[in-house]
């Protein structure tokens, strides 16, 4: 069994944007799973593939100027990592009764219509996050049949899946991150949805996907603000995005830039710290 190196990094003032920018930044740099918590997050390494100056050019580097890092790093000793993530870290969800999100690994948990299972790179996209569970329960009542869905950056693939369960077809999901894309592709053939294309890069593979029905985006804000004019032009007239990956006091920002591409706003939920998930509709 490989060692791992725990890396511990204390935030200040901690947040859980800090923590998913920081994360997102170690898994560039080989890191495999990342456990946040009030205080900031753990992540965690192979040993051999740990490089402590490329841990300080990350904090040196880190985007919030405002956000200040303490970390430090222990040797793990091999073991079985399946049963540290059961044990610790990932446990199944349920949302709204209907979609259970589980790990292989996982023997005891609820059954439920929508059954998918994820073995996660990272702890992103296993459902537990706000914006993830936000979007689940969108599309758990929406009418997919035969709809056409792009779900962009797709992380472990599970809205992509879900919204093949629920009879969406064809399915796109995009991904700019290497690791995340081949965890996407492992999970949707493990849930017997290989059909889901599942493409690696940015907003710029749009044009190979057909028109969406369902746009969704669980990314950031600025990201979203950025390319917005790309994900309308992939979308057919009538067509509903839901994004999420920001706060609810982001929405007029977004909306400053949605409303001249012809967006208008349906609603919106709000969970956890203020996490939100916007529903949008292009005019026909």
């Amino acid at each position: 069994m490989n060692d791992y190196i725990s890396l511990r990094l204390d935030i200040e003032p901690a947040s859980e944007t800090a923590s998913d920018i920081m994360a997102a930044l170690l898994a560039d740099i080989g890191f495999e799973s990342f456990v946040p918590d009030a205080e900031g997050l753990t992540a965690y390494i192979r040993k051999d593939l740990y490089d402590a100056g490329a841990i300080d050019s990350v904090v040196a580097s880190f985007p919030m100027p405002d956000v200040k890092f303490s970390y430090t790093a222990d040797v793990v000793e091999g073991r079985d990592w399946n049963h540290e993530w059961e044990k610790n870290y990932f446990q199944p969800i349920v949302v709204d009764d209907k979609c259970v999100i589980h790990s292989s690994f996982h023997k005891d948990y609820p059954h439920c219509q929508y059954d998918i299972t994820v073995d996660p790179k990272m702890a992103f996209g296993t459902g537990h996050h706000a914006t993830t569970s936000q979007i689940i329960a969108q599309i758990l009542r929406m009418d997919l049949a035969g709809k056409t869905v792009i779900d962009m950056g797709t992380g472990t693939g599970i809205l992509a899946i879900l919204a093949a369960m629920r009879g969406a077809s064809p399915v796109t999901a995009i991904e700019i991150d290497p690791a995340a894309e081949e965890n996407a592709r492992y999970n949707v053939a493990a849930n017997g949805h290989p059909e889901i294309n599942v493409l690696l890069g940015d907003a710029s593979r749009l044009p190979e996907a057909p028109r969406a029905d369902l746009f969704i985006a669980n990314i950031n804000r600025n990201i979203i603000t950025g390319d917005l004019p790309a994900y309308v032009r992939a979308m057919r007239p009538g067509a509903t995005m839901l994004l999420s990956g920001f706060y609810e006091k982001d929405i007029p920002v977004i909306m400053a830039t949605a409303n001249p591409l012809g967006l208008t706003e349906t609603g919106h939920t709000v969970k956890g710290d203020n996490w939100t998930c916007l529903c949008l509709t292009l005019n026909p």
